[in-house]
């Protein structure tokens, strides 16, 4: 059987500058009946954990460190006994959130993840953070871009540790250059495809 891709929008909340704003998260799934793999786990395991249904969770990936796509990464891994892989240079926005837990592996350029006969290539894409990290499923003709890039252009850059020409050069470099018809799924919204993104990147 085929690896599929399903989404599952898990609702929270995000707090920035003190504040706090109503946010709807993506969290996607990569796998067939038999076994899954998670990315990002926001605000709140339960959702995902029914959105698993059972299967046997191969690893939790997250696409970086700001809160609301990590909050519910430890209750998810004490629910499956599946790893969470996340990027280092993240580490300082994940101390905030779990000060008293670490992740398991580190996600890096040179991860690659294999599930029900996919293999997703991890991308480091620094600037919506120091360790944001895309998910290159070539099989699937696919990417999942966390909050790098977006339907109409790259992710903000008003969070901590954000910078606007770094996000521009990864979405450049590492993004763009995939083949057009590459699907983007983000960590917020609509699904877009690579080619559409082209003329929204300044």
């Amino acid at each position: 059987m085929t690896a599929r891709i399903e989404k599952a929008v898990v609702s929270g909340v995000f707090s920035l500058d003190g504040q706090d704003f109503d946010v709807d998260n993506n969290v996607w799934l990569v796998g067939d009946d038999a076994e899954v793999l998670v990315i990002d786990a926001p605000h709140d395991a339960a959702p995902i954990v029914e959105a698993i249904g059972g299967r046997r969770v191969t690893a939790i990936v997250l696409t970086h460190g700001h809160n609301d796509h990590i909050t519910a990464a430890v209750d998810l891994r004490e629910a499956t006994g599946a790893p969470i892989w996340f990027n280092p240079a993240d580490r300082m926005l994940w101390d905030v959130v779990h000060p008293d837990d670490a992740p398991d592996e580190d996600l890096t350029e040179s991860t690659r993840l294999t599930v029900a006969g996919t293999t997703l290539h991890a991308l480091h894409t620094p600037g919506h953070s120091p360790g944001s990290t895309c998910l290159h499923a070539p099989d699937l003709g696919t990417v999942f871009t966390g909050d790098t890039l977006f339907c109409g252009g790259p992710g903000a850059t008003g969070r901590s540790y954000s910078d606007e020409p770094t996000i521009l050069s990864s979405i450049r470099a590492r993004l763009l250059t995939l083949p057009g018809d590459t699907v983007v799924r983000t960590g917020h919204g609509e699904d877009t495809t690579i080619a559409a993104e082209e003329g929204h990147v300044g």
